[in-house]
């Protein structure tokens, strides 16, 4: 469980929303609480206290420097542990933010310095859980949504709360 003052930099993908609530209604123990649809591009980002007028000023930066995308989820890969639908149009974002914090490795390193951008649809559980989730999602896709912003979030006591909202190419 991420740390009180954890952020990150997502994506929303709000045409996403119905492919989390099947997977919430089948096995709501895997879906993660607390943030909408959403590709991470960098997580975790900078600690909170460290958002300075100057982070700020190089996300809003980087993101104006950006264009909006366009979102094709087509399909839901399950791994041991894990649900996700890539999201390869994504990764040219994802890349460009991770490039701009180079000392910040994304998970932690977990999953190498170019982690595959994709929506998280569950995580954890047994093989048989997560073939329940996929029944549920898959009749669900293909689905299409528009990347045309950058959200900056951070975990509070109230949860993930967003601190900076930025329309990409603006």
């Amino acid at each position: 469980m991420p740390e009180l003052g954890t952020t990150a930099l997502v994506i929303l993908l709000p045409a996403a929303e119905p492919v989390l609530a099947a997977a919430r209604r089948t096995a709501p123990e895997l879906v993660r609480p607390g943030l909408p649809a959403h590709v991470t591009a960098l997580y975790p980002f900078l600690p909170d206290r460290s958002l300075s007028d100057e982070v700020l000023a190089a996300v809003r930066s980087l993101a104006a420097g950006l264009a909006p995308v366009s979102v094709p989820l087509a399909e839901l890969m399950v791994a041991p542990g894990f649900a996700a639908v890539p999201t390869p149009s994504l990764q040219a974002i994802a890349d460009a933010v991770c490039a701009r914090w180079p000392d910040v490795l994304p998970y932690g390193g977990r999953f190498g310095p170019r982690p595959v951008a994709h929506l998280t649809v569950a995580m954890g559980g047994s093989d048989e859980q997560l073939e329940q989730v996929a029944a549920e999602v898959r009749p669900l896709l293909p689905l299409a949504d528009r990347a045309e912003a950058l959200q900056l979030v951070a975990l509070t006591e109230n949860g993930w709360e967003p601190r900076l909202q930025v329309p990409f190419g603006g």
